[in-house]
């Protein structure tokens, strides 16, 4: 029975080119439980399913390092220096910036550096903020004490710490389990409000040694901290932003969207994925869009207690992922591509100044070129590169598991047997009352197999090979 099912005029016709190479997983999966399984077979019996989970694992592990990767991405490197990585990335196997006649020249991994968490760290080394809040007597209304002035701007509080003070013992002015509701900035004021761990607005209280508590008779100034909640860390204040907004409209109905008006030239410094940290929306709101004057958010569902419409108020909105200053440095360092040579070379001469005597021995080569360099932040899962390839034109050529798609779930003919065999070797190897011998028999097979499909998915050619030799036989000037 002939395997081409349409003509050659159907074939040019058609879109699906080159498809004769591969064969489907479905097509593997029905010929294994045919021709592998059944009465009088090494495998005698195995379920379906069994096949299909072997199968995938086989094209997962074969796509690693034996078949041919032809993914590849290509993009435009923006001003940010940073690449998201495909939906069904693994891994790279080179990663290039293109020139004007369409040559593609290799980045080089910058081993290095790194993009480390950036947490905001006081004066004393510990992981906390600490403010001197000014406390109200019982002479203001319950809603004026629950405010209370902050003695600076603190960008890193956000709706949600803890807060506590420093008093000792039960000498305390704050309850515990308190935490911060909402965080107003203004005229480089920090102003929170407070609310108790059931849900119920609380003030500053007195507390004697006792444990019982009094209105506070007169204002006070306490020192109060505030840690976060749900991390281990507090984020810094590089990585936020504070700026005065309008929130446009009557009432929450009519945000569809969420749009926040400003001056011009305000939103200079916001982006479109920054988070909202105000309580009034849903933890994860972030920026659609951004313009010179209007802001669109990804949440319409306000709490309206919080804010009543129209409202003028000070903002707060974080970096989806931490900028460190190693981060900062490296995409901040002018690395032209005739400089990059250069840039390498004084840097070893200025931490090496004793051995390299002005000259520039022991200059590694992967930094002695001028196409640029990136590392990759597996945190934020993006692509850094150097600051020489802003603008540039970057191809991304990387490999997956094939299993993303129907589409990918094919096998080239060349690893076909490949495939039967890690399928029989998965099956028996996992099965019980299988003697030894057969086990490391369908072993055995599986690793020549696998070799086999490497050879030949290597392609190499007799004439590309001889034309390689030849050129190496010219003679080279040392």
């Amino acid at each position: 029975m002939a395997l081409l099912n349409q003509t050659p005029q159907a074939y040019y016709d058609g879109n699906d080119y080159g498809g004769y190479q591969f064969v489907s997983l479905n097509d593997i999966i029905n010929q294994f439980m045919f021709v592998y399984v059944g009465e009088d077979k090494i495998i005698s019996k195995a379920s379906r399913t069994d096949v299909a989970f072997h199968a995938q694992r086989a094209l997962a592990e074969l796509s690693f390092d034996t078949l041919k990767s032809c993914k590849a991405q290509e993009i435009t490197v923006p001003a940010s220096l940073q690449m998201t990585l495909p939906q069904d990335y693994v891994n790279y196997t080179k990663i290039s910036w293109v020139d004007s006649a369409g040559i593609k020249h290799p980045l080089y991994p910058a081993s290095k550096t790194s993009n480390p968490s950036n947490p905001y760290q006081n004066s004393d080394g510990d992981f906390k903020i600490t403010a001197i809040g000014a406390l109200k007597s019982a002479s203001y209304t319950l809603s004026e004490r629950n405010k209370v002035v902050l003695d600076g701007e603190y960008n890193q509080i956000l709706p949600g710490m803890i807060v506590t003070d420093l008093a000792e013992g039960t000498n305390g002015f704050i309850q515990p389990g308190t935490f911060v509701k909402q965080v107003f900035n203004n005229n480089g004021i920090t102003t929170v409000t407070l609310r108790l761990s059931d849900g119920t607005d609380t003030y500053p209280l007195w507390a004697d040694d006792a444990g019982s508590t009094a209105h506070l008779v007169s204002d006070i100034s306490v020192p109060l901290t505030f840690s976060n909640k749900n991390a281990p860390t507090i984020m810094s204040e590089k990585n936020s932003v504070v700026v005065e907004v309008t929130a446009t409209g009557t009432e929450s109905s009519e945000f569809g969207g969420q749009i926040l008006s400003g001056s011009s030239g305000s939103f200079a410094n916001l982006e479109v994925g920054m988070l909202i940290a105000n309580s009034g929306w849903p933890s994860g709101t972030f920026i659609t869009s951004v313009n010179d004057t209007y802001i669109t958010l990804s949440s319409d569902q306000l709490d309206p207690s919080v804010l009543v419409y129209p409202a003028t108020f000070n903002a707060i909105f974080l970096s989806p992922t931490s900028s460190s200053d190693t981060w900062s440095n490296y995409k901040s360092a002018n690395l032209s591509q005739p400089d990059h040579y250069d840039h390498y070379a004084h840097h070893a001469h200025d931490h090496d100044h004793d051995h390299v005597f002005n000259n520039r021995y022991g200059l590694d080569p992967q930094h002695s070129q001028g196409n640029g360099s990136f590392y990759i932040d597996c945190v934020s899962g993006k692509i850094h590169f150097s600051s020489n390839i802003s603008g540039e034109t970057v191809i991304l050529d990387y490999i997956s598991d094939s299993l993303g798609t129907d589409d990918e779930m094919q096998v080239h003919k060349f690893a076909e047997e490949a495939m039967y065999k890690s399928i029989s070797y998965a099956i028996l190897s996992g099965k019980s009352n299988i003697p030894e011998y057969q086990v490391n028999r369908f072993k055995k097979e599986r690793f020549a197999a696998i070799r086999t499909a490497k050879l030949r998915l290597s392609n190499l050619k007799l004439e590309e090979l001889t034309q390689i030799l030849r050129g190496k036989s010219k003679w080279i000037k040392h």
